[in-house]
C-alpha cells in the first residue's frame, strides 16, 4: 500500500470541490448569463497562446532588421570589391592562357590579391560577356582597376604578349572573304584562323547558322564599319564585333512591316546585298524598287516573272571571273545564276551598308523592272522593255 499524507486527502478534496463549483449552473450564472467569461475566467493556455504571439511577432522584426543589416554589409563589401575602394595598393602580373575559363582567371586574380570575391567577379564577367574580351596574354594589373578595368586590362592580344591595336576600315560591299584577308592583312589575326573561326565559331544570334560550316552563313552580317582591333586578337571575337555591330543596327519595327509582307531578316539582308553590289551609291531606292516589282509583279514586263537578272549574283558564283559577263556564263547552273533561277539567292552575296539596308526595308515607290549603267556613271531606270532597249541603244549607255 502506498504511502501518504493526510494533508494530500485534504488538498485533492478540495481541488475537486473547486472544480465542480466551478462547472456548476450557479457558478456560471455569476459571469453575467452571457456565456461570456471575463477576463479574470480566462483560461491559463489562452493567455500562454495570446504571449506567444507577441513574441512571434517582435522575433520577426528583430530576424528582419538582423538580416537587412547583414545583406547590407555584404553588400557593401561587394560593392567595394566591384569598384576597387578602399584596397591595398598591389601590382601584380597575371597571364592568361589558352585553356584559361573565367574560373580560373578569377583564381588568378583572386590569388593575387586582386579581387576579394571570386564568385562575384565571374558573375560580373559572365554578364559582360568578358570571355569574348580576354585573350591570352601576360598582364600588369593592380588592385587600382575595377572589375571592369581588370577585364578591359586583359582584352584580347591572343598569340601575343602586347596589347598594340590597329584601325580597319572594312568598304561597303565586301564578301566574308574580302574582310577576312583584309583582317589578316592587317595583323587582327592569320587568315586560316579567321577562316575556321568564320566556320565553325558559335554566335551567340539567331540568324547565323551555327550548324552550317560554310562561311556563307556569315555573308551579310559583318557590318561595314571602322574598327579598332587588337594585334592577334581572338578570330572569333573579331568577327563577333562585326555581327554585333550589324545587330545594333536593326530596325525591329521596319523588320516586322517587312515580315508582314512575307520577307524575313535573310531576306532583307540579301535584297540590301544585292543593292549595295549593284548600286551607283545615290540610286539604292529605285533598285530596291526594281527588285521587289520583279518579285512581287505580274511578270508582264517584258516576261521578268521574278527573274532578277542581276549580274553581280552571278559573279557571287564565279569569284576568279574577269571581264564582260557573257551568254556562257549566264548558263552556269548556280542558285546565284538569277539569269536561270527566279527569286532570291540562298544567302546575301556582299556585307550591304546601311543605305542600302535601309533601302531593301523602305523601297521607293516606282514603277520601274529595268535599270542600266550610262556614261555619266549613273543608272537609268526604265518601266517597260521597250524603253530598256532604246536605252541600250543610245548612245548614253555604257556598254
Amino acid at each position: 500500500m502506498a504511502d501518504y499524507k493526510s494533508g494530500d486527502t485534504a488538498s485533492w478534496d478540495f481541488e475537486q470541490v473547486r472544480r465542480s463549483q466551478s462547472n456548476s449552473p450557479a457558478r456560471r450564472s455569476q459571469s453575467g448569463g452571457s456565456g461570456r467569461r471575463t477576463q479574470d475566467s480566462q483560461p491559463p493556455a489562452n493567455r500562454r497562446r495570446r504571449k506567444k504571439r507577441h513574441f512571434n511577432v517582435v522575433t520577426y522584426i528583430l530576424f528582419v532588421l538582423v538580416t537587412s543589416a547583414i545583406l547590407a554589409g555584404v553588400g557593401w563589401l561587394l560593392i567595394n570589391d566591384l569598384c576597387a575602394f578602399n584596397k591595398e595598393d598591389i601590382t601584380a602580373t597575371i597571364e592568361v592562357t589558352a585553356d584559361d575559363t573565367i574560373g580560373s582567371i578569377a583564381d588568378k586574380l583572386h590569388d593575387a590579391g586582386l579581387i576579394e570575391y571570386k564568385w562575384f567577379f565571374r558573375l560580373f564577367a559572365t554578364v559582360a560577356d568578358a570571355k569574348d574580351k580576354i585573350g591570352t596574354g601576360t598582364y600588369e594589373l593592380s588592385t587600382e582597376m575595377d572589375y571592369r578595368a581588370l577585364i578591359v586590362g586583359m582584352h584580347n592580344s591572343s598569340g601575343n604578349l602586347n596589347s598594340d591595336t590597329v584601325r580597319v576600315t572594312i568598304p561597303e560591299g565586301y564578301t566574308v572573304s574580302q574582310i577576312i584577308k583584309l583582317l589578316a592583312e592587317n595583323g587582327v589575326n592569320t587568315e586560316e584562323n579567321l577562316l575556321e573561326a568564320a566556320k565553325t565559331a558559335t554566335f551567340d544570334y539567331d540568324y547565323i547558322d551555327n550548324n552550317s560550316e560554310d562561311i556563307s552563313r556569315l555573308e551579310g552580317y559583318l557590318f561595314p564599319d571602322t574598327y579598332d582591333f587588337y594585334l592577334n586578337e581572338k578570330a572569333s571575337s573579331a568577327l563577333n564585333r562585326l555581327i554585333k555591330n550589324f545587330n545594333s543596327k536593326l530596325d525591329e519595327e521596319k523588320l516586322a512591316q517587312a515580315e508582314a509582307r512575307g520577307y524575313d531578316l535573310q531576306d532583307i539582308i540579301t535584297i540590301a546585298s544585292l543593292i549595295e553590289k549593284e548600286t551607283d551609291g545615290t540610286d539604292q531606292a529605285n533598285i530596291a524598287s526594281v527588285i521587289y516589282n520583279r518579285l512581287e509583279g505580274p511578270g508582264d514586263k517584258g516576261g521578268t516573272y521574278g527573274m532578277l537578272q542581276i549580274d553581280a549574283s552571278l559573279l557571287y558564283a564565279l569569284p576568279d571571273h574577269t571581264g564582260p559577263i557573257t551568254n556562257e556564263d549566264k548558263q552556269v547552273d548556280s542558285k546565284y545564276n538569277l539569269y536561270k533561277y527566279a527569286g532570291l539567292p540562298p544567302t546575301p552575296i556582299a556585307n550591304p551598308g546601311l543605305a542600302s539596308i535601309e533601302a531593301a526595308l523602305d523601297p521607293a515607290d516606282t514603277n520601274y523592272y529595268y535599270y542600266a549603267l550610262g556614261k555619266d556613271g549613273k543608272h537609268h531606270f526604265s518601266s517597260t522593255l521597250a524603253e530598256h532597249n532604246a536605252f541600250l541603244n543610245s548612245g548614253d549607255y555604257a556598254g
